[in-house]
């Protein structure tokens, strides 16, 4: 059993869920930032732990689950087919939001749930953790990295090219790995709002 916030306006356009990066989980300050520009744009949003709370204890000692991209992306993908199967949000849309680490978990989900999920969008990810997946992905990917986060705009840049979908790398100037200067994590949650109302809606 996973822990999660799950909230569905009326007449939702999609609904986006939430992959948290490495040594993080759903209450995340800068994931429900972008989950409120979200939500106030009409969609829904899911923000859920990807370990229990004892595997997060033993995350916290070791470092070593965290980086289980496998595992991640299995809890990733039990979680798409569960929301599929809700009464409150069968019929919607399905696009995923990942961060660092949890990027990579939603590319391979991606890839490997075509017919369920709709959109990507990833912020400060490491898809070069999946590269092998990343041509079979076809949801339409957007790839945010900050200007100044060097070695991972390289590792986006090398996702970019194996991705055979839509897809676009936006480089948010000034901004370093966790978006923390100011105006640059509202840039990633408009970026990101207007991605999946582009891409989510019937």
């Amino acid at each position: 059993m996973l822990d999660g916030m799950l909230s569905i306006p009326e007449r939702a356009g999609g609904v986006v869920m939430f992959v948290h990066g490495s040594g993080s989980s759903r209450f995340s300050p800068r994931n429900r930032r972008v989950a409120g520009v979200l939500d106030a744009g009409g969609l829904g949003t899911l923000l859920f732990d990807l370990l229990t709370a004892q595997e997060q204890e033993i995350d916290e000692r070791t470092a070593a689950l965290r980086f289980d991209i496998g595992l991640l992306t299995q809890r990733l993908i039990d979680a798409v087919d569960w929301l599929v199967e809700r009464p409150d949000s069968r019929g919607l849309r399905i696009g995923l939001f990942g961060a660092s680490t949890g990027a990579a978990a939603a590319l391979a989900a991606a890839a490997d749930r075509p017919e369920r999920i709709a959109a990507v969008v990833s912020r400060g990810g490491r898809p070069d953790l999946v590269l092998p997946v990343l041509p079979r992905v076809r949801a339409p990917t957007l790839l945010i990295v900050g200007g100044l986060d060097q070695p991972v705009i390289g590792m986006n840049q090398r996702a970019a090219a194996a991705l055979g979908c839509e897809h676009r790398l936006e480089i948010i100037p000034g901004a370093t790995h966790l978006f923390e200067e100011p105006g640059t994590l509202d840039q990633v949650a408009c970026l990101a709002r207007d991605w999946f109302m582009e891409h989510l809606p019937a």
